[in-house]
């Protein structure tokens, strides 16, 4: 999982540091909107809308912009938009294997724009199921590790159905199966220890190392090139990138 767990640390502390919170917000409530579309507005009886709260949360979005994506997905707002779900599949840099998931009312314009992407940065867009088996769906979990005890963390984590607890950099990354991440989010809560973010994410089976700059550096800006479309709501990489490479490329 270590490669996953430093990719999910990444595309956090990437989105709650992204200058541009309106474009990151307007991508959390449409998620709102089809979760509540599709399920009911009742987050309780609806997974997919409870999941895609606990994203909206983690990054500090505010009550009433979830209220109203609610509504308009739950018919209650006349203004509320139809989209649908498209995922695209293709290669970065080296080869790597990349995953889009889009939410769009136009995809002729949200396949140009990922094409465009694709093309701009080295990467090579691919055919349906060229390599969604790279990858599986899992609830994780970021809990800040300032501090904290990994035992106490993984007991109450493990009763609450997660299955793996790992160290990265200040934080600690928990996975679990889809079904437990509300459970896992509170019982970590109601431990006391500090969530910093809780969604559901697609985990790399295995990963590919990359300890040189430039192909790390070509790779983030392949994924940076792909989420600038208001449609790409995630973005996953089977990449392994040490910290010292990350750093660099930080810099």
């Amino acid at each position: 999982m270590s490669g996953h767990s430093k990719w999910s640390s990444i595309k956090h502390k990437k989105g709650a540091a992204d200058a541009k919170r309106g474009k990151l917000f307007s991508k959390l409530s449409r998620a709102i909107i089809v979760a509540a579309r599709e399920g009911g507005a009742d987050p309780a009886a609806n997974l997919a809308l409870q999941n895609a709260i606990e994203k909206a949360r983690s990054y500090s979005m505010p009550k009433d912009n979830i209220e109203r994506a609610i509504a308009k997905g739950s018919g209650e707002d006349p203004e509320g938009s139809s989209y649908d779900t498209v995922v695209y599949e293709g290669y970065g840099p080296e080869g790597v294997a990349v995953l889009v998931e889009a939410l769009t009312d136009n995809r002729n314009r949200t396949a140009s724009d990922v094409r465009h992407a694709f093309s701009k940065h080295g990467g090579n867009l691919g055919t349906t199921g060229a390599v969604a088996w790279q990858f599986e769906r899992r609830g994780v979990v970021l809990a800040a590790a300032d501090g904290v005890d990994e035992e106490e963390l993984l007991l109450a984590a493990a009763d609450a159905g997660a299955d793996d607890v790992e160290l990265d950099g200040s934080s600690f990354v928990i996975s679990a199966p889809p079904e437990a991440l509300t459970a896992v989010r509170e019982a970590v809560e109601a431990a006391g220890f500090t969530v910093e973010s809780a969604e559901l994410a697609m985990v790399p089976k295995a990963t590919v190392a990359i300890s040189d700059e430039a192909i790390a550096r070509k790779v983030l800006r392949l994924v940076e090139g792909l989420e600038e479309s208001d449609d790409v709501q995630d973005v996953y990489v089977n990449v392994d990138i040490p910290d010292a490479v990350l750093e660099a490329v930080a810099s």
